[in-house]
C-alpha cells in the first residue's frame, strides 16, 4: 500500500457538488493506493503508522492530539508513466480488491480511536485542502 500524507488545517471531499467527507481542524489528509499483493496486514500496518506518525505541530501525532484524518482512495498512486506519455494502471488493484482494503485502513484507524472522514470509493471526487507547512510524506508498507 502507498499513502500520500499531508498535514492540513482543513480538508474536504465533494462528489457531485455534495460534501461527503470533511475535517475542519488540523489533521491529516491521506490518499491511499492499493496494489494487487496488498492484504489486511498491510492495511492494519498503514493505519497504525498514520495514527502514530509524528508530523503534526511540535512533532506530535494524531494519537497524541486526537487530530482527525481524511482518507481518500487513490488508485493513481500506482500509475506508471516511465514509458511513453500515457500512464498505465496495471499495478493498481481493481476495485473489488482495493475497496475492502481502504475500508480496512479506515476501520483500523477508528478502532485505534481516530476521527476519520472519507471520500466515496470509485467516485469522481473533488478534494480540497490547505496543506500546512507545506508538509507531505509518501508512505509505503
Amino acid at each position: 500500500m502507498r499513502a500520500v500524507v499531508q498535514r492540513v488545517s482543513h480538508a474536504s471531499v465533494t462528489v457531485g457538488g455534495e460534501t461527503v467527507g470533511e475535517i475542519t481542524e488540523p489533521g491529516l489528509a491521506v490518499l491511499v493506493g492499493v496494489t494487487h499483493t496488498d492484504t489486511g496486514a498491510e492495511a492494519a500496518k498503514l493505519a497504525r503508522k498514520l495514527w502514530t506518525l509524528r508530523i503534526l505541530e511540535d512533532e506530535r501525532s494524531c494519537s497524541d492530539t486526537g487530530a482527525p484524518l481524511l482518507v481518500v482512495s487513490q488508485f493513481t498512486l500506482y500509475g506508471d508513466a516511465r514509458k511513453g506519455r500515457r500512464p498505465t494502471w496495471q499495478a493498481a488493484a481493481p476495485g473489488p480488491v482495493a475497496e475492502p482494503l481502504v475500508d480496512a485502513v479506515v476501520r483500523e484507524l477508528r478502532a485505534l480511536g481516530a476521527a476519520v472522514a472519507t471520500g466515496s470509493f470509485g467516485a469522481m471526487m473533488s478534494v480540497s485542502l490547505t496543506n500546512e507547512g507545506p508538509f507531505t510524506v509518501l508512505l509505503e508498507v
